[in-house]
């Protein structure tokens, strides 16, 4: 989740995710899949997003996530 708790992710073991942007739940869901650093989305109305790990940070978007 960032910090403000605007935007939240969660990735699951059968790499599905569902994303909360701005108190909207199930505002992006779809599949992931990580290469290395790097994770990418496919939601399931054929959007096509990415973002990268950086230490324990999760940049996506515009935006700084951390775990929850």
């Amino acid at each position: 989740m960032t910090r403000t708790g605007f935007l939240r992710q969660e990735l699951t073991a059968d790499v599905r995710y569902d994303e909360t942007r701005g108190g909207r739940t199930h505002a992006h869901q779809g599949r992931f899949w990580v290469d290395g650093d790097r994770v990418d989305y496919l939601d399931d109305l054929g959007f096509r997003a990415y973002g990268e790990f950086k230490d324990d940070e999760l940049h996506h978007a515009g935006y700084v996530m951390k775990r929850g």
